[in-house]
């Protein structure tokens, strides 16, 4: 038996999901990840078995927008109830210099030369650290990495070093081959096909019976 653990990188997976909907015109955020990931378990041995599914993400409560939550949290719900479990991450302010802010003048069309973005942390390091968790502790075979994010090839060469026994693969989302990291492990590329295949039903029916409805253009 072959135990195979899942690591989603979610926001690396759903903006894919938004370039498959811009090039293709499908609609496919309405993503059943834990169904996506049983397919691949053949690719992973002719003996796996899905072990767990960790999906990492963040709430962008500095939207202040309602529904963009409300559609995230119910997506959340909706994953948990296929088995998935989430680690949340946060987004935290950063002050830039605007590109077109002239100090020589002092001023800007659009600001007073700074910008406050927001950049989601902690995902990479917690996905990370699941990773040497998962490796130390024996609780599963292989690691399959669904992410593009070159920010983790130090971890996988130190998870090589601990245990070079346990073997780590890559899921690339559509659009996000990173050569780097497919020369450190053996990894696909997820298809347009693939996302609309894995979708949930419509409505979603949660284990108390709830019914939840597909969110308008998922």
């Amino acid at each position: 038996m072959n135990r195979a653990t899942f690591l989603i990188d979610g926001f690396n997976l759903y903006h894919s999901a938004k370039d498959v909907q811009r090039v293709y015109g499908f609609h496919t955020k309405w993503l059943d990840i834990s169904s996506l990931c049983s397919s691949f378990l053949q690719w992973v041995s002719g003996h796996a078995t899905l072990q767990e599914v960790y999906c990492f993400s963040a709430f962008a409560y500095h939207l202040k927008d309602p529904g963009v939550i409300a559609r995230h949290q119910t997506y959340v719900k909706c994953l948990e109830a296929t088995g998935i479990i989430k680690e949340l991450g946060r987004f935290k302010p950063k002050q830039l210099v605007c590109p077109q802010y002239d100090s020589s003048i002092s001023t800007c069309s659009n600001c007073n030369g700074q910008i406050l973005r927001h950049e989601e942390k902690e995902t990479d390091v917690a996905i990370a650290s699941r990773l040497l968790e998962l490796i130390c502790s024996g609780s599963c075979d292989t690691i399959v990495l669904v992410t593009g994010d070159t920010d983790l090839a130090p971890a996988i060469r130190c998870a090589r070093r601990l245990l070079a026994t346990k073997e780590i693969r890559f899921i690339f989302p559509f659009s996000r081959k990173n050569n780097e990291l497919a020369r450190l492990a053996p990894s696909l590329t997820l298809k347009p096909r693939q996302y609309s295949q894995y979708q949930f039903p419509d409505p979603f029916i949660l284990p108390d019976g709830t019914q939840v409805a597909k969110p308008a253009n998922w």
